[in-house]
C-alpha cells in the first residue's frame, strides 16, 4: 500500500495578518506551485477590495461618494449581493456602509476612549445600505462621505477562493487558514477529519473547544481581538449599524458552514443578533458554538 501524501505547510502574510496554507501532496514542488497560486489569489483580492489601498476598487467607489456611479464586474456584483443578503438577515445590523463609524470608534487609541453619542449621531446619516444605488454593472453611494467596507466578508471570500484554486490545481486534501477563518477539504491524508481549534475569548493562547471537519469552513467572530476596556467595560469592534454601538451579547461566536464566507458572515450576524442568535442560527441550519457574556459555552 502506498504511503499517504505528505502535508506541506506554507505561511505568508496578507491583509495585515499571518496566514497558513496546508496542502497534501506527494510532491513538494507541486505543493509549492499550488500554494503560490493560492497566495497570489489572496493578494489579488486584497488589492482589489481593501479600503487601505488607494488603488483598490473599494477606494474608488468611496472617493466617488455623492458623485457618479462606478463600474463593477460580476465578481464584485456577487459580493455586493451577498452583503445585501447579510443586511436583510441581520435586519440592518450588518451593513457594509457602517465602516464610517470607525471615525468615532478608534480601537487602537491610547488611552482608550468611548465614543460619544454626539459623535455617533453625526455619522449615522452616512450609514445606510438601503440607500445605495446599484445594479449588476455599477454602484453609487448617494451621499458624500459614505463608504463601503468589505472587511466583513472579504477575507473569508479570499479563503474560499484560495481553496478553490488549490482544488483545481489537483490538491485533494488541504486547509486554508486566514487569521482564524478556516476552509478545509478532503480530510487528513490518514483518513481523519481536520480538527480546528476555537480560541478561548478570555485566555490568550488557549482554546475553548475543537471542531472536527472533513469538508467545509469554520469562522469565529469575537470581542477580544479589537476592543477597548474603559471603566471595567469591554467595547468590541463589532458595531451594530442601526445604533452605532458595539455589541455586547457574546464573547465569541463560531459557525460551521460549507463556505468560509458563509461561516464568517454567520458568526458576525450571530454576534449582532445577541440573544436572538441561537434561534436564527438554528433556522439557517448552522452548526455553531458561542461563548456568552458569562463565559458559558453554548452550542448545537
Amino acid at each position: 500500500m502506498a504511503a499517504p501524501p505528505r502535508l506541506w505547510r506554507h505561511g505568508f502574510r496578507a491583509m495585515a495578518s499571518a496566514h497558513e496554507i496546508v496542502l497534501a501532496s506527494d510532491s513538494e514542488t507541486h505543493a509549492r506551485s499550488v500554494a503560490e497560486a493560492a497566495i497570489a489569489e489572496v493578494a489579488r483580492i486584497e488589492a482589489k477590495y481593501s479600503r487601505f489601498r488607494d488603488s483598490s476598487l473599494v477606494s474608488a467607489i468611496n472617493r466617488a461618494a455623492g458623485g457618479a456611479p462606478i463600474r463593477i464586474d460580476a465578481e464584485t456584483a456577487a459580493l455586493l449581493d451577498y452583503a445585501d443578503a447579510c443586511h436583510r438577515e441581520s435586519r440592518g445590523r450588518f451593513d457594509i456602509t457602517s465602516g464610517v463609524l470607525r471615525r468615532a470608534w478608534d480601537f487602537r487609541r491610547e488611552p482608550p476612549r468611548v465614543a460619544s453619542q454626539r459623535e455617533i449621531d453625526a455619522l449615522l446619516p452616512l450609514v445606510g445600505w438601503n440607500g445605495v444605488e446599484r445594479d449588476a454593472h455599477a454602484i453609487r453611494l448617494p451621499r458624500a462621505g459614505m463608504e463601503i467596507d468589505l472587511g466583513g466578508i472579504g477575507k473569508e471570500y479570499a479563503a474560499d477562493r484560495a481553496a478553490a484554486l488549490a482544488i483545481d490545481g489537483g490538491i485533494a486534501q488541504g486547509l486554508v487558514n486566514l487569521a482564524g477563518d478556516v476552509r478545509v477539504w478532503g480530510g487528513l491524508p490518514d483518513g481523519r477529519p481536520w480538527r480546528v481549534g476555537i480560541r478561548h475569548p478570555r485566555t490568550e493562547g488557549a482554546t475553548i473547544a475543537g471542531i472536527e471537519l472533513a469538508d467545509g469552513a469554520v469562522a469565529t467572530s469575537g470581542d477580544y481581538e479589537r476592543c477597548i476596556v474603559v471603566d471595567g467595560r469591554r467595547y468590541c469592534h463589532v458595531l451594530d449599524a442601526t445604533t452605532g454601538w458595539p455589541v455586547d451579547g457574546w464573547q465569541s461566536m463560531s459557525v460551521v458552514a460549507p463556505l468560509c464566507v458563509v461561516a464568517g458572515s454567520g458568526a458576525t450576524v450571530g454576534m449582532l443578533l445577541g440573544e436572538e442568535a441561537p434561534r436564527w442560527l438554528a433556522s439557517e441550519g448552522f452548526r455553531w458554538l458561542g461563548v456568552d457574556v458569562q463565559g458559558v459555552v453554548r452550542e448545537t
